[in-house]
């Protein structure tokens, strides 16, 4: 556990610097981000003994080190319970506006949806295949299997105004959730379609 406290320290000092002078000055995150960085110890990543662990540790450094610093700082300002509480009203709003979809479309009487347990199953029948969107409450992602576009992890990136909004975004082609079910569900359904208009699918302005 020793191990592991340094970098935890790390973090959680990173966190109460960006909350502290953010509330103080009209500087970008990056800014902030830069200040952190040239006033502090360099930081120290933890001891790790097997192959595995190593793997997984520098998949984390190019994962943090490629990414925005506005979307590092706001993925790591929402904690476990603002995460559930998002997560959960994206999923309930998809499967309430998927059913409403479905019942709409005549010739997809075969087709069913499922939700339970923060997992969102949507199964249009043949030739169509089958939608799961399911919370990952350990990495605090949404992933969606696609039929069309296969798997994707979504982080959520809260709002600069209210943590409480924002949107999911797939980091490694920056296209959000609400945005790929609007261009493959609408082929689907064959009519036209709104994701947009459901909770944390907008980009922050």
């Amino acid at each position: 556990m020793h191990r592991f406290s340094s970098s935890y320290n790390f973090a959680m000092s990173l966190q109460s610097a960006v909350r502290f002078f953010s509330s103080r000055t009209t500087q970008s995150p990056r800014w902030i981000l830069q200040a952190f960085y040239r006033t502090s110890r360099p930081c120290t990543y933890p001891a790790v003994s097997n192959q595995g662990q190593r793997r997984t540790l520098r998949q984390q450094q190019k994962c943090f080190s490629s990414m925005n610093p506005n979307e590092f700082i706001a993925t790591s300002l929402v904690d476990s319970i603002t995460f559930e509480a998002v997560c959960s009203d994206t999923l309930e709003s998809l499967c309430d506006y998927l059913e409403q979809l479905v019942e709409e479309a005549n010739y997809l009487k075969n087709a069913d949806i499922t939700y339970g347990d923060g997992v969102l199953t949507v199964n249009f029948g043949e030739p169509h295949g089958t939608y799961v969107i399911n919370r990952q409450s350990p990495n605090r992602q949404i992933w969606l299997s696609s039929p069309i576009s296969g798997p994707k992890r979504y982080d959520f990136i809260p709002d600069k105004s209210t943590i409480n909004e924002g949107y999911w975004v797939y980091k490694h082609d920056g296209v959000s959730l609400h945005e790929l079910l609007q261009k493959e569900i609408e082929k689907i359904v064959k009519e036209e379609v709104d994701f947009f208009s459901l909770p944390h699918s907008r980009r922050n302005k």
